[in-house]
């Protein structure tokens, strides 16, 4: 009789736990289920949360989850301040979002792309302890204390952020992200456009080019064009377009002051690369003196007095970009005379 009542407890046991995991499990389903459609009726992916919906997926689910959440904190009133850059990082954001569903297929269940709204959600940041912006936070499956058990992506991070992003997904959850998306710069109707128009123009434009009457033809254009073209390229304008770099950064300890020049390698800001590029231009503009001007000048003093003016200027200018150069690498460069050499 007692061996009766002993397998029956344990049959009992056996029947509940079983139940106990269906129904773990049924919730888990109905949560990821509800976070794809949250997803699929999100235009870029990124599933907009708020108080009520943090409670839900996060702070009244049980660990482990069977996902995580990359969070991007927002603030619209301050997307007038191009300090923050939000609107662009969350153009990035998204762009990153659209990006990975796209890689997967739509399939993906374990990593969703979420945005907080501080108006909205202002519970949420401070259970995150968000006092900034831009923050991004990733809450992975284990993650009880939002303060404390979360990763919390980097400031500098926010410079390049598309390529950071991918970056910091890739080495906390271990999922590939796969190759960006980047929406086309012309659609195929204004294509079309531009295709009619080049056809409609090409007659005329060809009169005026055999003509010698176009603006090519002018020597001044060619030579602001080299010029243009010599500061672009050392000033290092294409990467500042390519990464979307700030032209300056605001100073967190102090509001009011402005970083021009960021210490560190990787990190360019706009107008620190516009001062290397004035520099550089400037040596190249008095090499180009030296050598196209100032051998036709007779004057013998003019022409001593010319020399030094450019081997002075020039001197300075270089001394400044490897000044520069030694404060944000921390790499020496070493003086040209033997005996300074260590």
């Amino acid at each position: 009789m007692a061996i009766s009542y002993i397998l029956l407890f344990i049959l009992s046991f056996i029947s509940i736990s079983r139940f106990l995991v269906i129904s773990k499990a049924g919730a888990e389903s109905e949560l990821v289920a509800d976070l794809l459609t949250l997803q699929s009726q999100s235009e870029s992916g990124v599933i907009h949360l708020n108080d009520r919906t943090v409670s839900k997926f996060i702070t009244s689910t049980k660990t482990p989850r069977p996902y995580s959440l990359l969070i991007f904190f927002d603030a619209i009133p301050l997307h007038d301040k191009s300090d923050l850059r939000l609107p662009v990082l969350i153009h990035d954001f998204a762009l990153v979002a659209s990006s990975f569903i796209a890689n997967h297929n739509g399939s993906n269940t374990k990593l969703f792309f979420c945005d907080l709204e501080f108006r909205e959600s202002q519970s949420s940041f401070k259970l995150f302890d968000v006092n900034s912006l831009p923050n991004i936070y990733l809450v992975g499956p284990d993650a009880e204390s939002l303060k404390d058990d979360t990763d919390q992506m980097e400031q500098s991070g926010f410079t390049r952020l598309t390529e950071s992003l991918v970056e910091f997904i890739e080495s906390r959850t271990q999922l590939t992200v796969g190759p960006i998306h980047h929406s086309p710069i012309i659609s195929k109707k204004q294509m079309v456009l531009i295709i009619g128009f080049l056809l409609i123009w090409s007659p005329f434009a060809a009169r005026k080019i055999f003509a010698g009457e176009t603006m090519f033809h002018n020597p001044r254009i060619w030579l602001s064009g080299a010029i243009f073209v010599y500061f672009f390229s050392v000033s290092g304008a294409m990467h500042i377009i390519i990464r979307k770099m700030p032209m300056f950064l605001m100073d967190r300890e102090d509001p009011n002051k402005l970083i021009f020049f960021y210490q560190g390698t990787g990190v360019q800001l706009g107008l620190e690369g516009f001062m290397v590029g004035f520099l550089y231009t400037i040596v190249g503009l008095l090499l180009a003196v030296v050598t196209h001007v100032l051998v036709y000048v007779k004057d013998l003093k003019t022409k001593r007095i010319g020399m030094l003016f450019s081997i002075f200027v020039s001197f300075w200018a270089v001394k400044q970009v490897i000044f520069l150069d030694n404060w944000k690498t921390r790499y020496a460069i070493h003086g040209f005379w033997p005996s300074r050499w260590n």
